[in-house]
């Protein structure tokens, strides 16, 4: 079968689908047991991560037990830092940690470009192997963190509530911020054109911090980067199509879109998906967006809540997903229920 036969390739090339293709981002995840048994047998996230084997197979798990129209890659955003040189663990019930990048000192510590593919050539292989495993319907989606948010972790060392360690560095060490910047940015669109040189038909760009991006900064910061990534995949792969997910931007969405040029934006849960298809879908495919909670909730309130995201964005160009990953407490019988709703 063609690639440009797959439900999700028709939707991201801007065709409007009688049943909009459907995948769920975190759809490898802890919410169903044979990845939790998966993870157990690779001893810890990053081991998983690295098992080229077993990172397949825990991307292969939903789409065994869901059909979804899309696989994506299962990896982490912040193997890149990894590769770069920073120290990266992750601490049970916390999620994960790094070493910092607070200095023009520990910034020249960082290893070159270049050096990034020795460290994630398994999550390469990875990808060769989903690209022979996978349905021939179903599409495969490689994928990494933007530059901003994946700035925010190596420079805070951890998650936090607004971002505050990344925005003092931007202001107080503009230099340094930006060559940190501009590093990722180049990392980025390597690793994002070798998952497409080992078989990924799509990819798509988290910048899940991007709304704590204050005025003109998301336009420095959020969309230059992901333009200048747009524009080197397209120099090595043109046909590829790129999702955008710059979250919690609210209508900053629209000027990213246009100034980026990625073939889908997905949108989270606060944008109302009646806005989006009056201002998103004339520029691009909209993916998104309902809300991960009603995974958890189930019952008439989350059929009702596929029903009300279908409805708003069936006149053009849409591909179904949440407004954010898939939580642990979902129901996996509850994803029965949205596919159905869905597909009816």
């Amino acid at each position: 079968m063609l690639t440009t036969a797959k439900p999700l390739m028709r939707a991201l090339a801007g065709e409007t689908l009688p049943v909009p293709p459907v995948w769920m981002m975190r759809q490898a995840g802890r919410y169903l047991p044979e990845y939790r048994a998966t993870r157990a047998q690779a001893g810890n996230f990053l081991d998983l991560c690295y098992n080229p084997d077993l990172a397949a197979e825990v991307t292969l798990q939903p789409i065994r037990r869901y059909g979804f129209d899309a696989a994506i890659l299962f990896a982490d955003i912040l193997l890149i830092p990894q590769a770069l040189g920073a120290e990266l663990w992750f601490v049970q019930g916390e999620g994960p940690r790094l070493s910092t990048v607070t200095s023009a000192e520990d910034f020249r510590a960082l290893k070159p470009v270049e050096a990034i593919h020795e460290t994630l050539a398994p999550v390469y292989e990875t990808v060769r192997i989903l690209s022979r495993a996978l349905p021939r319907e179903t599409a495969l989606i490689g994928f990494a963190g933007a530059p901003w948010t994946v700035a925010t972790y190596m420079i805070a060392g951890q998650g936090t509530r607004d971002q505050g360690p990344a925005r003092q560095l931007m202001y107080a060490d503009p230099a340094t911020f930006d060559a940190l910047i501009d590093l990722l940015t180049e990392a980025t669109a390597q690793y994002l054109i070798a998952q497409i040189d080992a078989g990924a038909e799509a990819v798509k760009l988290f910048d899940s911090w991007a709304g704590a991006l204050p005025g003109l900064m998301f336009e420095r910061y959020a969309t230059r980067p992901a333009r200048t990534i747009v524009e080197r995949i397209r120099e090595r792969h043109p046909g590829v199509p790129v999702i955008g997910f710059p979250r919690q931007a609210g209508e900053k969405v629209v000027p990213f879109v246009q100034a980026t040029g990625v073939e889908a934006c997905a949108i989270d849960t606060s944008v109302d998906p009646h806005w989006a298809a009056r201002a998103l879908q004339p520029l691009t495919c909209v993916q998104g967006n309902l809300d991960p909670m009603l995974l958890v909730t189930g019952g008439s309130a989350l059929a009702d809540g596929v029903r009300r995201t279908v409805a708003a964005l069936s006149g053009g160009p849409f591909v179904f997903n949440l407004g954010h990953g898939i939580t642990p407490e979902a129901d996996p019988a509850n994803v029965d229920v949205m596919l159905r709703a869905l597909r009816g």
